[in-house]
């Protein structure tokens, strides 16, 4: 199809076209316009060019049709991965690979992708093929060569299957067969290799070192004591800030792409969960220990004068600012967040001794996750790190040497843990005819793709470990949320007002901004459904805090005075360190484009529809978990659903009752049979809780965070 242009030279070079239905498979449709390299009919042989007035007077453009796979059945999604067209569809292979855990056992991907291997033929035997067949087998063989080449390069983890390792030993096996010393086969070889001397170096490995009991520790800074050795504000800001981010880098850059899917993250609190996403959990460890670090050398020593504790203070805000100088969001978010929790928020004299250079440095920084200033968001400003290097390397002229760009950013994996579980609550696994949800795993690669790009530059970072600031990192005292608040109640008792201590804006609530966002989609959607993310134009609003806070009993707020300013400018309290609750601070929504192709929403999903957080009224506190509202769902679809979240079986949902809760500890019964959106309180905060009916026995429990 070609087409002739004489002034429309604004032509869209992609635009849609609608989808394609095929049996197992439904696929977007494009139209994509680019410019014909046919030669004038001035052109004379050779393809020399006679001169003409009109030579280039009309440009002629190629229109070319798009097929981009939405959703199928796993046989064809295999089918695709193998003999695609990688030019029309280059982000199939790398999102397929990076979430097909999430629908496909690894074995059984290999069950589809291998060939069955004929037997060799008895001795002085030549099984004899036409030139098509082998043609055609030798094609399918490279194709499927390729894949794997790709899985074990970017995802060599997905073969660890200590000890045996079955999985790459069906691909050594193929790959020898198939393709014979190709760069394929090494590869698994030598992955193998790795696998091996890895485990010989685990069980060479000493045992770690116990630090001191935590009961035992907090019992040593109640007293004024502290533990022998040059402690961590001892060291210089440079060397603590250093180790601080060689420390995230090298966890960060080890995290695997898999652990961090909403589906996979979310699921960390199940029976026997409890070794899910390692590499994961090693971020958030570090993260609770930085924030540790900081709650314990400030509150640690109760005896100290306000201007000695401002001293402490002065030199986290110092430390987190050189964390910002060397891009590390991460250590930089832990130090602030325990900066701002409700105990060392509270301590009004010791902010009041801090001096005004360091406190404005405070305020700048904790801007960096505060909602209310657009342009120094978190995510901007991770945006603009990443464009600065780009650019750097754009600005390199021929001749001259190439200007090295700047090693990380680290982020704050939070951010991204958070969009990706939000991104699974509103998005199904599956549609309609059990076809599985592909264009959720494209959305979910665009996040994944961005944690790939910047653990690889994170290996830019020069930095040498330096032991001694190790170890006194991690035999730094560590405080549970009751010890810091009782030792912050010690150093400062509770008074009518702060008015010493930092204000700085509370931020935005999630269920409202994420409500905000799908109403003006609603509002503004020309074409679909409302708020349906089949507009050319919406955007789904990925917000990070998935858990709330703690809830109006707990000891962060106890003694905080109606006129007092906020009890914090972020995360509110150790426990909010980055928990494995994901309860976590929210920076501004993230708007992800959703592009082209796209699938819509089941119709109760297109309908108004706003995020909830549920608890069970139990022993174990308040576990919340995030569950997407929309204005059809009724009571009892909530409590399961709900239930369902915190890992209760189904049949014991008609045991429980569900409630809003209500600021000054009161609650709001939603009755059995309502329609919880349009029963539920408008102008409190959407979080809710189930709690048992009278005269049912409490024979369940519910795992703890």
């Amino acid at each position: 199809m070609e087409r002739t242009a004489g002034k429309e030279l604004a032509l869209a070079p992609l635009q849609d076209w609608g989808e394609e239905t095929e049996d197992g498979a439904v696929y977007s449709v494009s139209l994509r316009r680019q410019r014909s390299q046919r030669r004038s009919p001035a052109e004379g042989p050779g393809g020399s060019q006679a001169p003409s007035p009109i030579a280039n007077t009309f440009l002629h453009y190629r229109t070319s049709k798009v097929r981009v796979l939405r959703a199928a059945r796993l046989e064809r999604l295999v089918g695709e991965l193998v003999f695609g067209d990688r030019e029309q569809d280059p982000s199939f292979m790398p999102a397929f690979l990076a979430t097909y855990r999430t629908f496909v056992p690894t074995a059984c991907l290999l069950g589809f992708l291998l060939p069955p291997m004929p037997p060799p033929p008895p001795p002085g035997v030549e099984i004899k093929k036409t030139a098509v067949q082998d043609l055609s087998f030798n094609k399918n063989l490279r194709a499927v060569v390729s894949v794997l080449g790709s899985w074990l390069q970017d995802h060599p983890q997905d073969f660890r299957d200590h000890p045996a390792h079955s999985d790459l030993g069906s691909v050594r096996t193929f790959l020898g067969w198939a393709a014979p010393g190709s760069a394929e086969a090494q590869k698994a070889e030598k992955l193998l290799e790795d696998f091996l001397e890895e485990a010989e170096r685990e069980q060479e490995e000493e045992p770690p070192q116990v630090w001191t009991d935590s009961s035992e520790a907090c019992a040593e800074e109640e007293e004024g004591l502290m533990p022998q050795g040059p402690q961590l504000l001892d060291f210089s800001v440079d060397e603590v800030a250093e180790q601080l981010t060689l420390i995230d880098l090298e966890l960060f850059s080890k995290v695997r792409l898999y652990e961090c899917l909403g589906s996979v993250w979310s699921q960390r609190d199940r029976p026997g969960a409890a070794g899910a996403s390692p590499t994961v959990r090693a971020t958030v460890a570090q993260f609770n220990t930085v924030t540790g670090c900081v709650l314990g050398s400030v509150l640690g020593a109760p005896g100290l004068a306000a201007p000695q504790r401002a001293q402490r203070l002065e030199k986290w805000i110092r430390i987190a600012q050189r964390c910002r100088e060397l891009r590390n969001f991460s250590s930089l978010r832990a130090i602030l967040s325990a900066l701002q929790s409700n105990p060392i928020y509270r301590l009004k004299r010791s902010w009041g001794a801090v001096s005004r250079e360091p406190l404005s440095t405070f305020r700048k920084l904790s801007q960096i996750f505060s909602d209310e200033n657009n342009h120094l968001s978190s995510r901007e400003i991770l945006f603009q790190e990443e464009a600065t290097e780009g650019s750097q390397e754009e600005d390199n002229t021929p001749g001259s040497l190439p200007s090295k760009p700047p090693p990380g950013p680290v982020p704050y994996l939070g951010t991204f843990l958070t969009d990706l579980v939000m991104l699974d609550t509103a998005l199904p696994d599956m549609l309609e005819g059990d076809l599985i949800n592909f264009e959720k795993r494209r959305k979910e690669w665009e996040i994944l793709a961005r944690i790939q790009q910047l653990q690889r530059r994170c290996q830019s970072y020069t930095l040498s470990p330096h032991p001694p600031i190790l170890a006194a990192l991690h035999a730094q005292n560590q405080l549970t949320e009751e010890q810091s608040y009782r030792l912050s109640r010690v150093i400062e008792p509770p008074a009518a007002s702060c008015p010493s201590s930092p204000r700085i804006r509370r931020r935005i609530s999630l269920t409202k901004r994420l409500s905000a966002k799908l109403a003006r989609e609603k509002s503004s959607s020309p074409s679909g459904s409302p708020g349906d993310p089949s507009s050319p134009t919406s955007s789904l609003c990925i917000s990070p805090s998935v858990s709330p806070g703690s809830p109006p009993s707990s000891p962060r707020s106890r003694d905080a005075p109606a006129g007092s300013p906020p009890a914090s400018p972020g995360p509110q309290g150790p426990s909010t360190k980055l928990p494995l609750s994901l309860d976590l601070p929210s920076p501004r929504p993230f708007a992800l484009p959703l592009g082209s192709p796209r699938i819509p929403l089941p119709a109760q999903q297109s309908s108004e529809a706003r995020v909830i957080r549920v608890s069970i009224d139990n022993d174990h506190g308040n576990l919340y978990r995030s569950i997407l509202l929309t204005s059809q769902d009724k009571a009892p679809s909530v409590v399961r659903r709900a239930l369902q979240k915190h890992n209760v079986p189904q049949p014991w949902a008609c045991d429980y009752q569900l409630f809003q809760v209500l600021p000054g500890d009161r609650v709001l019964l939603i009755p059995d049979n309502a329609n919880v959106f349009y029963a539920m309180s408008p102008v409190a905060p959407r979080d809710f809780m189930l709690r048992r009916k009278e005269g049912t026995r409490n024979t369940l429990s519910v795992s703890p965070s």
